[in-house]
């Protein structure tokens, strides 16, 4: 029978370890390769996915942009009605705002001037007939306020 010296005993060893370390790396470079496959497949289907979904997103910001065009134009459109109705309120009281203003002033003072005649008309009674008829008690003048007078009876009122 023969010995083994040291060298082969070392030898030995060594192959051992080595057939250890490449069985370790042989079961790490499958399981990279599984890992490997797997990221492929998920890479595939999130590109799978991922590219419909950004063709609706791509046709959803148009359509977003359509709409804001819409409601811009909508919203000039507003703004052009709104300085119409203001040039034409303006218009309309510049127009008739004076002239309905002289009319209705014109006609209350008509309407006061009547019922303070009608007022200070005297009975019809034999002594009233030999007695001249009063002046009415104001005086109407168009188109003006005289708030003088109304000013004066107030602060009298107050004093008395």
């Amino acid at each position: 029978m023969r010995t083994v010296s040291g060298g082969e005993v070392a030898g030995i060893l060594v192959a051992v370890f080595w057939a250890i370390l490449v069985s370790f790396l042989a079961v790490a470079l499958a399981r990279l390769a599984q890992t490997l496959r797997a990221t492929t497949k998920l890479v595939a289907d999130v590109t799978d996915q991922a590219v419909p979904l950004l063709a609706d997103a791509s046709t959803a910001v148009r359509s977003a942009q359509t709409q804001i065009e819409r409601v811009d134009a909508i919203a000039s459109d507003v703004q052009e009605v709104t300085s119409n109705a203001s040039a034409l309120s303006t218009t309309v009281a510049s127009t008739f705002g004076g002239p309905l203003v002289k009319v209705a002033a014109f006609g209350y003072g008509v309407r006061r001037a009547v019922s303070g005649r009608r007022e200070d008309a005297p009975a019809r009674t034999d002594s009233a007939r030999t007695e001249p008829a009063k002046a009415p008690g104001r005086t109407v003048i168009v188109g003006r306020t005289v708030p003088g007078t109304r000013r004066a009876r107030r602060t009298r009122g107050k004093k008395d």
